[in-house]
């Protein structure tokens, strides 16, 4: 592993804070926190399932709604050609998040249509890796299928979106409304 990537790994690692970043693996942003945004739920919990359909930068459905307290099952397929992500978070989540996934493009972890899985399991040095296993996000290469159960504690400004680079940007996110 290179100093340089060390030294941009610990400079990066400087400058998260708690709020959107945990302490660990790739980057802890699943906004339990505090933001908001919900806890991972109890699969006993579950009132519905919703699935989920990642074409290459769009999302079936494009809203989803939700009641504050509930409990959701989601089921989620790749069929575009390329990787992708869902995640539940704010805007700013995604924003923030949207930094790391850079990150492990610019580090060869996601290439296009394919994860290097061998890279995202390696220790950056520091005792922490660009896992992607956070409860309210799954990255998923074309074919794959993973599922999220994910509680709503409280009604608050949230999307599902896809963070790999430039993604977002071409409008791979949808709104969560509470009912």
């Amino acid at each position: 592993m290179s100093i340089k990537f060390r030294m941009l790994v610990g400079a990066m690692a400087l400058a998260l804070t708690g709020g959107v970043y945990a302490a660990g693996e790739h980057g802890g942003h699943h906004g339990s926190g505090g933001n908001g945004a919900g806890e991972p739920g109890d699969a006993s919990d579950v009132s519905r399932t919703v699935e989920v359909v990642m074409y290459d930068n769009y999302y079936e459905p494009e809203n989803i709604s939700v009641e504050s307290g509930e409990t959701v099952r989601f089921k989620v397929w790749n069929d575009g050609a390329l990787v992708h992500e869902f995640n539940i978070g704010s805007a700013e989540m995604h924003e923030a998040h949207q930094q790391e996934m850079q990150m492990m493009v610019e580090h060869g972890v996601l290439k296009g249509d394919h994860i290097d899985h061998d890279m995202m399991n390696m220790d950056m040095g520091d005792g922490h890796s660009m896992k992607h296993d956070d409860p309210n996000s799954v990255l998923l290469e074309p074919g794959e299928s993973a599922e999220i159960i994910w509680t709503f504690t409280e009604a608050s400004d949230l999307e599902f979106a896809c963070n790999v680079p430039g993604h977002y940007q071409a409008g791979m996110y949808g709104d969560i409304e509470f009912k």
